[in-house]
């Protein structure tokens, strides 16, 4: 359920993604609120900037989190985001151990509004194979 303080952190979240592109970035942001519902973090997104793809602001502030806050923090601090995180992004939200993310406009919105953001091909995946070739590093790593 989306509550009025969750309005005004996404309001914020868009805020930021529209400050982005007076920088000459893309139209992306996000912030993190910890549980006293204090902000502790806001990103945008960088990918041209950077020449990175990994530079969207929701794997920056999983990466943030990941590093800067304990457990009990993470899974009480909430991630508001202009638009909904990408495969790519969630992945990293999920590890990070963030408890709650919240977004604007949904994937299928932003491809409406931009269908170029839908064009990712799908890439073919293959395994898998040499169980145990492949089992002894993760073995050896486990076991110490």
């Amino acid at each position: 359920m989306i509550t009025a303080a969750d309005e005004d952190f996404l309001r914020r979240a868009i805020d930021i993604a529209a400050h982005a592109i007076t920088l000459g970035d893309a139209p992306y942001g996000s912030l993190l609120v910890g549980p006293d519902g204090a902000i502790l973090a806001e990103a945008h997104n960088t990918v041209r900037r950077d020449n990175d793809i990994s530079a969207h602001p929701e794997l920056k502030l999983a990466r943030w989190a990941a590093r800067e806050l304990d457990h009990d923090t993470a899974v009480r601090t909430t991630m508001y985001t202009s638009c909904q995180p990408c495969s790519m992004c969630s992945g990293g939200t999920v590890r990070s151990g963030l408890g709650r993310v919240v977004y604007a406009l949904s994937t299928e919105q932003l491809i409406e509004l931009n269908p170029d953001s839908g064009a990712w091909p799908a890439v073919a995946q293959d395994g898998p194979a040499l169980f145990d070739v492949a089992r002894a590093p993760i073995d050896d790593y486990y076991r110490r």
